[in-house]
């Protein structure tokens, strides 16, 4: 049963969740505006959800975005190379009141911590996990990762990769995850929208932020966040809007057969009432996995919330199960279970 969490007397503030210690990314390094955006929204989420400073952890793996927990004034813990997941549910398993966030990059979450990723969005815990996507190892100099393109070079890649990279939100989808969102380093605005909203989804959140690294992979994200290109090639997704687009919406998306397609409103007696309307809580994951896979320059990013679907979580189930055995089990503590049934006495 869903954990009821009563409003927040207290005001926060972000400088509440500023930390004192040097931010040593570099500079121009697209995490500088996540972070800010996580400290701007961090009290929001405390006065709207009833969570005490106290109450938050930040928790993290390895990487240029693993350094998250030192930036933050909270509880959190640096995890090892891929593991921040399984740190995160225990935390939020034995203590569901706790507001819990996931600190991870692409190749942390997708490389070494791939098989605890699809595991954790398919079990629906109640935590945020928020994957930093910059399409390279930056903490190691610029190695290609699960997520970098097809073809690229880079050092571990000198000819290009050979290897068909993952995208993010396919594979969340595809190990029946309940919410997937996407947002742009460049648009601080909407961080803080998908945040807020990540936080109040009962389950697993998770975000993938097309992040820049400067010094290894520069403009990797320039086609959708180009100040000249983004109208074109991305799609800001509201629930019960149509899916229009283009610097004045004069584009928008529809179904055609079993494939989406960019029409413009007007031509070929096109209007709005053609376009598609956005429903992110339908259980059905068909259009859903559609959006999460659209690229540029055939068809627009899709950012903001994609999929939010109501589910029962993790530690609903586990707690409910402990309760019903606290009230049908024979045995009321661990030495009665010892001394049940055959037992026998070693002199």
């Amino acid at each position: 049963m869903e954990q009821k969490i009563e409003p927040n007397p207290i005001n926060l503030s972000k400088e509440d969740f500023e930390s004192d210690q040097m931010v040593k990314w570099c500079p121009g390094c697209g995490d500088h505006a996540i972070l800010r955006s996580v400290e701007n929204v961090f009290p929001a989420i405390g006065e709207k959800l009833g969570y005490n400073k106290e109450d938050f952890v930040v928790v993290s793996g390895i990487g240029c975005s693993s350094r998250f927990p030192y930036y933050m004034n909270t509880y959190g813990i640096h995890g090892i190379h891929g593991r921040p997941a399984p740190l995160a549910m225990g935390i939020k398993l034995t203590n569901p009141k706790l507001s819990v966030w996931v600190i991870s990059g692409d190749g942390d979450s997708m490389a070494i911590g791939g098989n605890h990723f699809i595991h954790v969005a398919r079990r629906n815990l109640d935590i945020n996990y928020l994957m930093f996507n910059n399409k390279i190892y930056g903490l190691t100099k610029g190695q290609y990762s699960p997520t970098t393109p097809k073809g690229q070079k880079t050092k571990t890649s000198p000819q290009g990769s050979f290897e068909t990279p993952f995208n993010p939100g396919e594979v969340v989808i595809g190990a029946r995850g309940k919410f997937f969102a996407r947002a742009v380093d460049t648009n601080p605005k909407l961080m803080q929208k998908v945040f807020l909203e990540a936080a109040e989804h009962h389950g697993t959140s998770i975000v993938e932020i097309l992040q820049n690294c400067v010094i290894f992979n520069n403009k990797i994200h320039a086609l959708i966040t180009g100040r000249d290109t983004k109208y074109d090639n991305q799609i800001i997704l509201e629930a019960g809007q149509p899916m229009l687009f283009g610097k004045d919406k004069e584009k928008g998306l529809i179904l055609e057969g079993t494939q989406l397609k960019v029409v413009k409103l007007g031509e070929n007696g096109i209007t709005e009432k053609d376009i598609l309307v956005h429903d992110p809580t339908t259980e059905d994951a068909g259009i859903h996995m559609m959006l999460a896979s659209m690229a540029p320059p055939e068809l627009p990013a899709a950012l903001g919330v994609i999929r939010a679907v109501k589910a029962n979580t993790l530690e609903d189930e586990v707690w409910a199960s402990v309760e019903n055995e606290k009230k049908t089990s024979p045995y009321k503590n661990v030495q009665e279970l010892l001394e049940s049934g055959n037992t026998w006495d070693i002199e």
